[in-house]
């Protein structure tokens, strides 16, 4: 067992969105921050207090200049961050507005499968791959 084994896990949440004709929205990390560089589903950690659709929601605000207006309480996907403590659960939202850049270098709409020229971070990878192969059903609001 390792020191990280005996870490408490941090959640960090990641927001799943979807346009109309069923595209991904991902957003490119900054250079300065681990996993510089690479796409995301846009998030981040979960504060004390705060449940994780509050943090969906403020992180979408925070880093994008969205407002959410929907998000799931179940979450699609969880998984820890390989080499981290960090849980990266991942929720299902709808936003509005149009996305500023305040923390990202870009951001896209994608097909799934993600196209191979967006190299994402280890556990959005993951959750891709799940969602590519059927394993993960993207519900929408009910």
């Amino acid at each position: 067992m390792t020191a990280l084994d005996m870490v408490r896990p941090v959640d960090v949440v990641a927001a799943v969105l979807r346009d109309p004709g069923g595209r991904l929205f991902i957003a490119q990390r900054p250079r300065h921050k681990r996993h510089g560089g690479l796409w995301e589903f846009p998030g981040g950690k979960v504060h004390s207090g705060e449940t994780r659709a509050d943090a969906v929601a403020r992180e979408l605000q925070e880093e994008l200049g969205l407002t959410a207006t929907w998000i799931a309480d179940a979450p699609l996907f969880s998984r820890l961050d390989p080499g981290q403590p960090f849980r990266i659960v991942f929720l299902e939202a709808e936003a509005r507005g149009v996305p500023v850049l305040h923390e990202h270098q870009a951001v896209a709409w994608v097909p799934v499968p993600v196209p191979v020229e967006y190299v994402l971070a280890p556990t959005d990878t993951a959750f891709a791959a799940a969602l590519s192969r059927g394993e993960i059903r993207l519900r929408g609001k009910d």
